[in-house]
């Protein structure tokens, strides 16, 4: 099983983007007072329990606990921001990214797969 580690600082999350130029790394950006971004993190959750792609870092911003980190990553990435939301990062860009009730196991596996 995948474990995620949760990014609480912009230099976590700069460390985190420079590191994705070598390993891909798959981003919740997750609302603790959503019900909706519960759902998302339960798939989150429920994928990295299963069969997770081996060579990606999972990583996990809870938006109102750590707003700058949260809107750094929309500001680097180009991304509109959404809660809640998944980036796939490929070489310090965006590669894929989805929100809401598109943040399935389903759809991870699908992308990462």
């Amino acid at each position: 099983m995948a474990q995620y580690r949760e990014i609480t600082t912009e230099a976590e999350w700069a460390e985190t983007l420079e590191a994705s130029a070598a390993r891909p790394v798959l981003v919740l950006k997750h609302s603790t007072r959503c019900p909706v971004s519960s759902a998302a993190l339960e798939e989150y959750e429920a994928y990295l329990q299963d069969k997770p792609k081996e060579d990606v870092d999972y990583v996990m911003v809870k938006v109102i606990e750590s707003r700058p980190v949260s809107n750094k990553i929309a500001e680097d990435l180009n991304v509109k921001h959404e809660s809640p939301q998944m980036i796939l990062i490929k070489d310090k860009a965006k590669y894929w990214a989805t929100s809401h009730w598109s943040v399935t196991k389903k759809h991870m596996q699908a992308v990462l797969d």
